[in-house]
């Protein structure tokens, strides 16, 4: 398996970890333990799962913050899935500057439609697309065919 595809696993894992912390408050340590039996893991990339994660987790306030003001609702108005989307997004957008922010938005946006309603894709590129240009304004102005320093 790619390193592509298993960190792409292990955004997927991840939200759905952050998806059952939202709905059930469980500790991350429970939410890891229940994924590590889970078929399929073994294939996710682990260390990024556990960083993606814990990392949303332990920065939920902050990370609402950082995207509420580009939402055309409340952040209690969302669906657990676009909750759950924007808060692990958010997070790596702001503390993964390694990763691409096109890479994130596009697995932001592959994630919301495999998981998220009819148009949630088409809303969380909307709202990611407003952030990455306050958090990543460097990045996001440089043209496309150019490399970061």
């Amino acid at each position: 398996m790619s390193a592509k595809a298993a960190r792409r696993r292990a955004r997927e894992f991840a939200l759905q970890g952050v998806y059952q912390w939202l709905l059930s408050n469980n500790s991350a340590t429970s939410i890891e333990a229940h994924f590590a039996q889970v078929t399929g893991f073994d294939k996710a990339d682990r260390e990024l799962f556990i960083a993606l994660l814990r990392g949303t987790i332990n920065n939920k306030e902050a990370l609402q913050a950082s995207f509420a003001p580009f939402l055309s609702r409340g952040v209690d108005e969302l669906s657990p899935v676009e909750h759950a989307i924007l808060l692990l997004s958010t997070h790596e957008l702001a503390h993964r500057p390694e990763t691409p922010y096109r890479v994130i938005i596009n697995e932001a946006i592959e994630l919301a439609k495999a998981y998220g309603g009819t148009d949630g894709h088409r809303f969380v590129n909307g709202v990611l697309d407003k952030l990455a240009a306050q958090l990543r304004a460097t990045e996001v102005s440089m043209p496309r065919d150019a490399k970061p320093t």
